[in-house]
């Protein structure tokens, strides 16, 4: 028995369920068609997990990863994060966490499950690694979600005080044809540019008349009306 399967299950909310599917997209020629939801809000999955997380092998995890309900994906990528979190004297263990991550991101396939897994798991554990996997998948990625995965890992790095791989990641994604890398882009130009708001103006400096307007608007989020002002304006 899967104790994780089991328990989400018990939570299922069919009331929920229509609006969570319109909600990620799941209609024909859509970012998420053919996803399947069981109705259970994040902070309800949360609160499973915190509760059954240690009884969870990673055999439970994988079949969880397979199943066809996002919430059950959901639910075993942050199960993989509190193995990593509690794994913090067991690096063989937590090694494991990062295989497992990285054997199925062609599971990880919206981007809540991306932006809610990515870095508190591979950001943390490359905070002292070498990080070319992250430009291999943004340049190489088989999915827009690998490539997702790749430059919002990069926060952890940022939360840190490290923008470098931001900026770079950001280069190899600056002309990515999809509005939701464009989105992501942006989200972390701009937390890079809390941390170091001059290194952001030097980045976009020679880039902002040709990125995406969408990316830019998230990226210059923070500035001064009158700054965000000038930088609209001079491209339209």
């Amino acid at each position: 028995m899967n104790p994780l399967l089991t328990e989400m299950l018990l939570h299922a909310d069919p009331s929920q369920v229509a609006g969570l599917s319109r909600f990620f997209k799941t209609g024909p020629g859509q970012y998420g068609q053919g996803d399947r939801f069981l109705g259970i809000k994040v902070p309800v999955t949360r609160k499973v997990v915190g509760n059954v997380w240690s009884l969870v092998g990673f055999e439970d995890i994988e079949e969880c990863l397979e199943n066809e309900y996002h919430e059950i994906r959901l639910a075993a990528l942050l199960t993989l994060i509190q193995l990593f979190n509690h794994s913090k004297k067991d690096m063989a263990r937590q090694q494991a966490c990062i295989d497992c991550y990285l054997a199925h991101t062609d599971r990880i396939d919206n981007w809540d499950l991306v932006d809610l897994s990515c870095y508190p798991l591979l950001g943390v554990w490359l905070l002292d690694k070498d990080r070319s996997l992250l430009y291999g998948l943004a340049a190489n990625g088989r999915t827009l979600w690998e490539q997702r995965i790749a430059i919002v890992t990069t926060m952890a790095f940022i939360r840190h005080g490290q923008t470098q791989d931001t900026f770079a990641i950001a280069d190899l994604l600056l002309h990515h044809p999809h509005d939701l890398i464009h989105k992501a882009v942006g989200w972390l130009l701009r937390e890079a540019g809390k941390r170091d708001k001059e290194a952001l103006v030097a980045y976009l400096a020679p880039r902002y008349k040709s990125m995406p307007r969408t990316m830019l608007r998230y990226a210059i989020e923070k500035f001064s009306p009158e700054e965000r002002k000038s930088y609209l304006c001079s491209i339209i």
